[in-house]
């Protein structure tokens, strides 16, 4: 067994004699996947709550009571998480019956090293396969239906047909998950391209319909594009794909990759595509990078951009750039036509994506003694783009150029 008790975050002492680890933990320590974060599932008879208090006490590590009615912790600790829960039911068997695919109905003593499987999971793996304990513990939680194609998605794995059979009959139940849910999985599977052919699986078979009403064979088609896409550009420009890897913020788990594949499911039409978003509980950050994406990836068509198209691109663009190239080249878009402005992106020292700005917003207020409103952003613009054209270069020349254009405008 890969994963030994020596590779936890706590002593054994601490943990009774009676608990069991199970769930992904030890489907991938059977599968010999290793993880530089560890995510432990224990499974006690009695005193959850109490023994994952204790553990986080003495460690001074956080605590979570994530549902005292069900009794379940979570101890965190700076490279790992323990959820420690009360066992469901008299007996573990019984426990490992009510959960969500034989993969995951496998516990482990940490003790003896003992492998409890009444349900085959050990088998399945070794056959790569996700089969359900019974439809009933998926109907119970219907956000199991989604998680079959993530987790087969992220293990290689296939779905055993009378698991797909069932799932396809329980799919309307998944409008009763709380849509965040929905959201973490859909992100699991945005940010690579092994969920692509999973989220068009889930797709066919009535999961994604009620969230993505617009979204047809083509938008799938599309987002199998948009892998593509990333990876020619991101042999081409290594850092532009590191930078597709990137979450939208540290606390928003969607990646800039995850940004351009959202763009595929959602209506075209911006406005359309943030109710769509609202709906799944993505934040106000996540849905403005998808409405850019799909506002401004058509001006690329425009080739070439002036320098001033340039500079308006990239400053309504920001971080969500990478995205805009790679919906560009998926929607046909020649990479040829991409390429400067790909090179001007990941150059800090281009003006033209990266400007440094000789004259700011109040010092134009004070010296042409205008109210602050609209017009500053405008002539702030026309300023830069008179510099970039060498214009001008210096603050008196950008405030003389803006009196200019203020007395034009009057």
């Amino acid at each position: 067994m890969p994963l030994s008790p020596e590779s936890f975050p706590f002593s054994l002492d601490l943990l009774p004699r009676t608990a069991y680890m199970v769930g992904g933990a030890v489907r991938d320590a059977l599968l010999g996947r290793t993880r530089e974060y560890l995510d432990l599932d224990f499974v006690l008879p009695s005193n959850a709550v109490k023994v994952a208090r204790k553990i986080a006490t003495h460690y001074k590590a956080g605590f979570v009571l994530l549902d005292p009615q069900r009794q379940i912790a979570r101890v965190v600790f700076p490279h790992a998480t323990a959820d420690f829960a009360q066992q469901e039911g008299d007996s573990l068997e019984t426990d490992l019956h009510r959960r969500d695919f034989t993969v995951n109905a496998i516990a482990y003593s940490p003790y003896t090293q003992e492998i409890i499987d009444p349900l085959g999971g050990s088998a399945d793996i070794e056959r790569r396969i996700m089969r359900m304990v019974s439809a009933t513990n998926l109907e119970d939680d219907p956000l199991r239906l989604l998680r079959a194609y993530r987790q087969a998605s992220q293990l290689g794995f296939s779905i055993e047909p009378d698991t797909q059979s069932a799932i396809r009959a329980l799919s309307s139940h998944i409008t009763k998950v709380a849509a965040e849910r929905v959201r973490v999985e859909l992100n699991y599977m945005l940010a690579n391209s092994r969920g692509t052919p999973w989220l068009k699986i889930a797709w066919e078979d009535g999961l994604l319909a009620p969230f993505f009403k617009e979204a047809t064979e083509e938008s799938f088609t599309k987002l199998a594009a948009v892998d593509n896409a990333a990876l020619e550009l991101t042999q081409a420009w290594q850092q532009l794909g590191k930078e597709l890897g990137q979450y939208v913020r540290d606390t928003i788990k969607t990646t800039i990759l995850g940004i351009a594949k959202l763009a595929c499911l959602v209506s075209p039409d911006p406005q359309a595509a943030e109710t769509q978003l609202q709906a799944l509980t993505y934040s106000r950050a996540e849905i403005k990078a998808v409405t850019t994406a799909l506002r401004l990836f058509p001006q690329l068509k425009t080739f070439p951009l002036s320098l001033r198209e340039q500079y308006i691109l990239f400053q309504e663009a920001g971080f969500v750039f990478p995205a805009i190239a790679v919906l560009a080249v998926a929607y046909g878009i020649l990479v040829e036509a991409v390429a400067p402005l790909i090179s001007r992106y990941l150059n800090p020292d281009d003006l033209v994506a990266h400007p440094i700005t000789i004259v700011n917003g109040k010092e134009l207020i004070i010296a042409l003694k205008i109210p602050a409103s609209p017009l500053v952003g405008k002539l702030l613009t026309e300023v830069a783009v008179a510099q970039l054209e060498g214009k001008i270069s210096t603050p008196a020349q950008a405030i003389e150029f803006a009196r200019h254009l203020l007395e034009g405008e009057n």
